[in-house]
């Protein structure tokens, strides 16, 4: 990590999150040196991101947090995590959408993100299990009116989860009855050998349901989920078709990902064009 006098508080506990999870642990001396800021500046970054639950805090630095692989973090903590990758991610990943694309959204703190960028795309119709997406779409129409062109939604019904999904028999049923042109999928891990994986058995299978109604699958992760792998896997990565990441996903992942997906997109750097994901012509 390079000196920076000026970076933002949240772009400082970005930094500090990789440097713990890259070297297994640091110390507050060194990231203040790092860093170029006060101690009582660490400190206070340490303090909220342990409060976050992405790190722990020990005598003198902080440590990774190792979590079980069933461990499942509720949306408001999901929410302050990697929040400019994410909008990030969003920004990349609304622009493989075609005005009159049927859609998916998962649930997921990238996927809540990426409908907010959706709302100026027209006439789409949008499949979601998630209790938040829905509700980017119906605040939206509750504060402008009905105007034309604004997406129509389908919220699947289901079992809630700690972060807001719709899952379990209900919804995978409402899902099977689906097809859909385009599928952004929100992930807890990805990884080479386990694929996409999640904590909770029950959105395992309802995911696996969403990947099966897609024509196409795109997956909306940051770079920090790439080696995570939670309790269940719901797709081999050969079954994605583009990955939408952040510039923080290191050299040897992005080879990896590269030979086993036909696109990978890592916003804010330039890519070949191609064109928005649409309904196939009849």
């Amino acid at each position: 990590m390079s000196e920076n006098q000026n970076l933002l508080a949240e772009q400082r506990r970005a930094l500090i999150v990789d440097e713990v999870r890259r070297r297994g642990g640091v110390r507050v001396n060194e990231l203040t040196r790092q860093l170029g800021v006060s101690d009582m500046t660490v400190r206070r970054d340490l303090d909220a991101l342990a409060r976050q639950g992405v790190l722990e805090k020990v005598h003198g630095g902080a440590v990774p947090v190792v979590e079980a692989s069933t461990h499942e973090p509720g949306f408001e903590a999901k929410s302050g995590l990697e929040p400019t990758a994410k909008e990030e991610i969003a920004r990349a990943a609304a622009r493989l959408v075609a005005p009159g694309s049927a859609i998916a959204l998962s649930g997921g703190t990238t996927t809540y993100t990426l409908a907010r960028q959706l709302l100026e795309v027209p006439d789409l119709t949008v499949v979601t299990n998630s209790v938040r997406v829905a509700d980017v779409f119906h605040t939206a129409q509750r504060t402008s009116g009905r105007r034309p062109g604004a997406a129509t939604v389908v919220l699947t019904g289901g079992v809630r989860t700690p972060s807001d999904s719709l899952v379990g028999p209900v919804a995978d049923r409402a899902i099977a009855a689906l097809h859909f042109d385009l599928l952004f999928l929100g992930v807890h891990g990805i990884s080479a050998e386990a694929g996409l994986s999640t904590p909770n058995l029950a959105e395992a299978e309802t995911n696996r349901q969403l990947v099966r109604s897609a024509r196409r699958v795109v997956v909306v992760a940051d770079h920090t989920k790439w080696g995570t792998v939670g309790l269940s896997s719901f797709a081999a990565l050969d079954e994605v078709d583009t990955l939408v990441t952040d510039g923080g996903l290191p050299a040897e992942a992005r080879t990896e990902i590269s030979e086993r997906l036909r696109r990978l997109v890592v916003a804010g750097e330039p890519e070949d064009d191609e064109e928005p994901e649409g309904p196939e012509e009849d």
